[in-house]
């Protein structure tokens, strides 16, 4: 398990809207996020087991346990994979930085607006090939943290949606806050499920 460094490899950054919201948006936008968030949860693939997660195992949401299986036995990361996982990943971002109201611009599906991910593409040799066998419970530390965290995060985006209902502005230091629990959220899914580095995770919210 490798020591966390300043410069992890993934990296979030969250444009600060320095502007005044839309306030009519903002305050219609648990049912403005609907018709976006049905189009992630349908390539993102069924989230129940049985049955439908063998589906979004092999043809929808994260390429997982594919990736495990050819970083263990072939020692291949097949970047189209790769294309797909972070694309996925980039476009979810964009839909919880819109329902989080960090931004108040429509999510795009392609578009990386104003939500800058950075996850770059592994040099697999450098990759330890057992290690995804057991990444995902070695973030477990990382699961308990990140749920009060997010807990957390939560009541910052309903003191924001009063603030922006009042004053236009969305708080930095709320701002702040949740951006970091994103960016927190993404380098453990990076390291667990994405597998593409090998280091650690930092328990920090700042970049």
């Amino acid at each position: 398990m490798a020591t966390p460094t300043a410069d992890y490899p993934v990296t979030l950054r969250v444009d600060f809207p320095d502007r005044d919201l839309d306030r009519v948006t903002t305050f219609f936008r648990p049912l403005t996020v609907i018709p976006i968030a049905i189009i992630l949860a349908l390539v993102s693939g069924p989230s129940s087991r049985s049955e439908a997660s063998r589906y979004a195992l092999e043809s929808g949401g994260i390429v997982f346990l594919p990736t495990v299986l050819m970083l263990l036995l072939r020692g291949k990361y097949p970047r189209w994979w790769y294309d797909w996982n972070v694309a996925l990943t980039g476009f979810g971002l964009r839909v919880t930085a819109y329902l989080a109201l960090l931004r108040d611009e429509y999510p795009s599906t392609d578009d990386a607006q104003a939500v800058h991910l950075d996850v770059p593409y592994p040099e697999v040799t450098e990759l330890n090939r057992g290690l995804p066998l057991v990444k995902w419970f070695l973030a477990v530390p990382h699961y308990v943290v990140l749920a009060v965290l997010s807990v957390a995060a939560v009541g910052c985006v309903i003191l924001a949606w009063f603030a922006v209902l009042f004053t236009g502005r969305y708080p930095r230091g709320l701002f702040a806050f949740v951006e970091g629990v994103l960016r927190w959220g993404v380098r453990v899914l990076a390291y667990a499920f994405l597998l593409t580095t090998d280091r650690y995770p930092p328990f920090r919210l700042a970049a």
